[in-house]
């Protein structure tokens, strides 16, 4: 049985999908294993995963029913290690992630989330637009806590999903991912880390960030535009609804929350008028308050309807 299962869940990403696998084969660890999970894709997917199938420490696994969490929860399924490693299929881990986060856990029996520093891979020489702030890069990946390991106290600081693990005994003690969070084909769905690290501190287990446990993002350069920022901000506003009516916190005080927070981007918005990356980020967050609020409304409705029948 391998300490640690290095998992990509992948769903029609050819193009970077070869660089993130020959990253975790080329790890300096002696006992792991790494398994592609092929999420329904229709391009080069499964080619690219057997012209290194003859590695001994690779498996490949289909999976037919979209969605990330869906993925995930086949990846763990499918091997029988004490600690899941999940890495991003347009992601580069550095060659000694699986390392440090096998050490991490080792010394910490409570430890059931682990994740590390992300940085940015410009493709082709591409240089960030000049309206993106630091927070918009977090949206494409980045996550940087500093260069010291860090026990996060609060969901909002989990550690990104492209460089995450956790504990077998942790994610079976949760039943599995949340398949109605995360990302599903084209849904910009998100937010199955942060409401894993709420149950996991509900829970009295640890989460914590290690810096040297480094992952490197491909930013896609159909991301860097204004309406891919739009777009993921909606879902986001569409996860969090999802993810307060599974903690039993929904109601109309979600109308006061969503409206309150649509205004404060606007306001910010106007105010850093000139500065076009802070005024973009909080026009971007404000349009998500809007995702937020419909999906409200639509549940609001949903449940009236059930309870006058």
């Amino acid at each position: 049985m391998p300490q640690i299962a290095a998992i990509i869940c992948t769903h029609n990403r050819e193009n970077y999908l070869g660089a993130a696998i020959d990253s975790l084969l080329a790890q300096e660890c002696d006992d792991f294993e790494v398994l592609v999970v092929d999420n329904g894709s229709t391009d080069r997917t499964k080619e690219v995963v057997e012209s290194r199938l003859s590695h001994p420490r690779l498996k490949y696994v289909y999976e037919p029913v979209l969605g990330l969490s869906v993925a995930r929860n086949t990846g763990a399924r499918e091997t029988s290690a004490p600690i899941l490693a999940y890495l991003d299929d347009d992601a580069e881990a550095s060659s000694q992630w699986l390392r440090v986060l096998i050490e991490a856990y080792h010394s910490h029996e409570k430890l059931a989330i682990a994740g590390g520093k992300v940085t940015l891979i410009w493709s082709g020489g591409i240089a960030p637009p000049k309206w993106i702030s630091p927070d918009m890069a977090a949206g494409l990946g980045a996550y940087d806590l500093g260069d010291r390991v860090v026990y996060i106290d609060k969901p909002s600081l989990t550690p990104r999903g492209l460089n995450y693990s956790l504990r077998r005994t942790f994610l079976e003690q949760m039943g599995g991912f949340d398949a109605n969070l995360g990302r599903i084909g084209k849904k910009l769905l998100s937010n199955e880390e942060l409401y894993m690290t709420e149950l996991a501190l509900q829970h009295g287990w640890q989460v914590a960030y290690l810096p040297d446990a480094l992952v490197a993002h491909n930013v896609a350069p159909e991301r860097l535009k204004p309406g891919w920022f739009l777009q993921r901000s909606w879902w986001q506003g569409v996860s969090e609804c999802y993810r307060e009516e599974v903690a039993g916190r929904t109601g109309i005080a979600q109308l006061g929350r969503g409206g309150e927070r649509l205004l404060r981007g606007l306001y910010k918005a106007l105010k850093y008028i000139n500065d076009p990356a802070v005024r973009f980020d909080n026009l971007a967050y404000a349009y998500g308050q809007i995702g937020y609020l419909t999906e409200v409304i639509k549940v609001m409705l949903m449940l009236g309807g059930k309870s006058s029948s």
